[in-house]
């Protein structure tokens, strides 16, 4: 029998296999962000959901990085997770690492917001404030231009979520940042 695990649980698997700050510090604000959207979209049932999705979407990364949404769906499918959380997390993959397709319009969220979180954070720590509380879009589109800039958040995949949801660039990035600044604090505090 598969389960969803609680954030608890969630949290302790994450942390069994990442340790650096960076990595837990990315967890946390896709954990915010995907809560944020299950709310914005009508899915607050899921919220929980959404958001463990999101803690775990990397779970493999720091210790797996060449095996990336390959090795977490055998840890966690060892661990007896819901098949649907599983799907999820390996599905921002897409395209790079993995075959299996975002479905689910939490998934394509995903897919959407992982990059996306890193440069809007970049861009954050550019301002004096350091925070999202005071960044608004035109900020965030100009070093979105910038290839150099953040180089590592690819703009590719962030432009193919957009295109997955069926949603403008600009709300894409606009809702983003929003979300960020819902849980702002959560994520500072690494």
């Amino acid at each position: 029998m598969s389960t969803i695990p609680t954030r608890e649980e969630a949290w302790a698997l994450l942390t069994e296999f990442n340790e650096d700050r960076f990595h837990l510090r990315h967890a946390v604000t896709v954990e915010g962000v995907m809560r944020y959207f299950a709310r914005k979209l009508g899915y607050g049932e899921e919220e929980e959901f959404w958001g463990n999705v999101g803690l775990l979407h990397d779970l493999d990364f720091e210790r797996f990085p060449q095996q990336h949404c390959i090795k977490a769906q055998e840890i966690l499918l060892e661990r007896g997770i819901d098949e649907r959380l599983i799907h999820a997390v390996a599905s921002h993959g897409y395209g790079l690492t993995v075959d299996i397709r975002p479905e689910h319009e939490m998934e394509k969220v995903l897919y959407a917001v992982d990059e996306l979180t890193g440069l809007i954070g970049a861009t954050a720590l550019m301002r004096p404030s350091k925070s999202v509380s005071d960044l608004e879009l035109p900020s965030v589109k100009k070093k979105y231009k910038n290839a150099n800039f953040a180089a590592g958040c690819s703009r590719e995949v962030i432009n193919r979520g957009a295109q997955m949801l069926n949603w403008p660039l600009d709300d894409l990035i606009e809702q983003t940042i929003l979300a960020m600044r819902s849980c702002e604090k959560l994520y500072t505090q690494f």
